[in-house]
């Protein structure tokens, strides 16, 4: 198989590098020269572009591929114009090459801070957050394309309780909408051989504890500090259910609950 990622951040190197080990043939996108000649050492077909600047054609680059990854961020900082422009560029890029399927990450802050289970279809777009909505939109007009809203991102160095170490923990009292790199990159390559009946699907760890549980378990098992306290002042109770994705796939996590982390 021959996989393109565009925008080839954490997830992306990761999975790039577990289908290398498959076999597979990877191509990766990067803004940063370090992380470029650090995918070229690793066997990955490597180029740079920054769809914040004119589109520069990657040299030798395939006009076919099995599957795409976008990993391309829609962040916040950035303004809607400066999105506009840049997920305008990635289209463009992707409007010249021919694929089976394509998965764009998302993130499930797409969603407002409310007190209830939320699944895929609970907001209508005007409740969504308006850049995130943006991106996923730009994207989803391509054909066979899918859209994963990940929760909180841990595992590798990633640690919950590395995060607030000497400092106050004011969300102990929210429960967990938590994913263990493992499972995305797993969910990802599932989701690009196995039939998805859905357009959005969110990803997130089945069972949701309290950040609290999960800043002290991993302080245990990590040797880390615990927080100099917890007040819970922020302490909405949203819960980001991923049922549609574990159905469809008929997938069994790795990591059921950010305690196991």
């Amino acid at each position: 198989m021959r996989y393109l990622i565009l925008g080839c951040g954490w997830v992306g190197e990761f999975v790039a590098n577990l289908w290398l080990k498959e076999g597979h043939e990877v191509w990766a996108s990067t803004t940063i020269a370090e992380k470029y000649h650090r995918l070229i050492t690793d066997g990955i077909f490597a180029f740079k572009q920054n769809f914040d600047e004119p589109l520069t054609p990657a040299i030798n680059l395939p006009k076919e591929f099995d599957y795409i990854l976008v990993s391309v961020p829609a962040t916040n900082k950035s303004t809607i114009e400066d999105l506009t422009k840049r997920f305008l560029r990635v289209s463009n890029f992707l409007s010249s090459l021919h694929y089976s399927k394509i998965i764009f990450l998302s993130s499930i802050g797409i969603y407002p801070d409310v007190s209830k289970e939320i699944d895929e279809d609970s907001f209508e777009e005007d409740e969504l957050q308006s850049k995130l909505l943006l991106a996923e939109k730009s994207i989803g007009v391509f054909p066979n394309t899918h859209i994963y809203r990940l929760g909180g991102l841990f595992g590798q160095n990633r640690i919950f309780a590395k995060y607030f170490q000497q400092k106050e923990c004011t969300t102990g009292g929210q429960p967990a909408n938590f994913i263990h790199l493992e499972d995305v990159a797993s969910l990802i390559s599932e989701g690009f051989v196995k039939p998805l009946n859905n357009k959005i699907y969110n990803v997130v760890c089945p069972h949701h504890p309290l950040k609290q549980d999960v800043v002290e378990a991993s302080a245990q098992k990590y040797g880390f500090d615990l927080p100099t306290a917890f007040n819970n002042s922020d302490s909405f109770q949203k819960i980001v259910k991923s049922n549609r994705l574990q159905n469809d796939l008929n997938y069994t996590f790795k990591y059921e609950s950010p305690l196991d982390f």
